[in-house]
Order: C-alpha cells, then structure tokens, then sequence
C-alpha cells in the first residue's frame, strides 16, 4: 500500500519523514475557503477531509494523509497573508499575545477500486504565546520571506520566527504543521492493521 500526501508543505513532509514513512506528494487543488460562521475545528476538518478525497480519487491502494492548520486570536482566523502588509498586520496581533493553533487531519484507505473503505478525522489544538515584538523585528521577518507560505505568517521552525514563541501549551509538532502524536494514536484505534504494518515492522 503506497501513502500518499495531499500537501505541498515541506514541514509536513519533513514531520512524515522524521517518524519512518515513505510516501508520494500530491498535493490538492481544491480551492481554500474558511468559513468564518464555522468553529475552527470544523474549518480545519472540512478542508482537511475536502483535500484528502480529492486526492484520494487519483490514488487506488493508498493511505492518503491530508492536513490543514490555522491560527486563531480573538475568534480571527489567520491564514496564509497575502502580501507584506497583510503579515505585517497579523504579527503585530499576534505580538504578546496567546493564540491558538488548530490542525485538522483526515486520513483515508483507499482500495484497489478507488473507494474509500474507511476513513477518520481529528483535530489538535495548541496555545502559542508570543514575545512582545517591535517593528524592527516584524520588517526583518517579513523581508526574509518566511511569513508567507505560513497560517498566522510565521513558522515555528524557522530561524526568526522560533524567536517569538515564549510559551506553548500543547503540541508542537501541531504548530509546526502536524500532530505526530495524535495522527499515531488515531491510527492505531482506527486503523490498527496499517499502523502495525507501518510502525511495528
């Protein structure tokens, strides 16, 4: 059974890597709506499950893994920003302040038909603290690049942004993109016989 990631994030893949899996990239096309009358659990489950089985009608005899995170301050939603004023505005937000990260993950068994014969979907929720940060340092940020390919414009794992974090209550592979933890223990409790087949060699 070959896996499959519906994700073009580099973190994720990394984190997938880092913990023994092999696996293809194919990433979703699907168009990244947030609903923002919807509770972040639901946003990031839709949209993990929509990415997921558009990935899975192109993959027979897979295990497809599709994930979405998002940054949430004050019931706001961070996504990607646009541009730099658009980062500029959700670093200084976010500055001494706690917000929370949610990651959905959908994980789907695909059979040799193409069918979806059992699936699951969770969510991880992670509070991030951030140091109180000056305009110097959100300008020298956002010139590196690094805010936008990232929900709430920075990375945890990168060189500047893992500056700002002074506190996490929770998971930090979550905020870096995925739950490792978590996505284990699901697949142990719903898949049991594709976890032993991929952890217990």
């Amino acid at each position: 059974m070959k896996i499959i990631l519906a994700s073009a994030s580099a973190r994720r893949a990394a984190l997938l890597r880092q913990i023994g899996l092999y696996f293809e990239i194919d990433p979703s096309g699907i168009h990244e709506e947030i609903a923002n009358n919807r509770s972040p659990e639901e946003i990031v489950c839709t949209l993990a499950q929509d990415k997921g089985l558009d990935v899975a009608s192109r993959h027979s005899q897979s295990l497809v893994i599709a994930a979405d995170t998002i940054v949430v301050i004050d019931k706001k939603i961070l996504g990607k920003p646009t541009d730099a004023d658009e980062a500029r505005s959700m670093l200084s937000l976010l500055s001494g302040r706690t917000h929370q990260v949610y990651t959905g993950v959908y994980t789907a068994e695909v059979n040799k038909k193409g069918t979806v014969v059992k699936d699951f979907t969770f969510t991880e929720r992670t509070n991030v603290t951030f140091s109180t940060l000056n305009e110097a340092e959100i300008e020298q940020y956002i010139r590196g690049g690094s805010p936008f390919d990232k929900a709430g414009s920075y990375g945890i794992q990168d060189d500047a942004g893992s500056l700002f974090v002074k506190n996490i209550n929770g998971d930090y592979y979550n905020v870096v993109g995925f739950p490792l933890n978590s996505f284990y223990m699901h697949l142990r409790n719903h898949m049991p016989y594709i976890h032993k087949k991929l952890f217990q060699h």
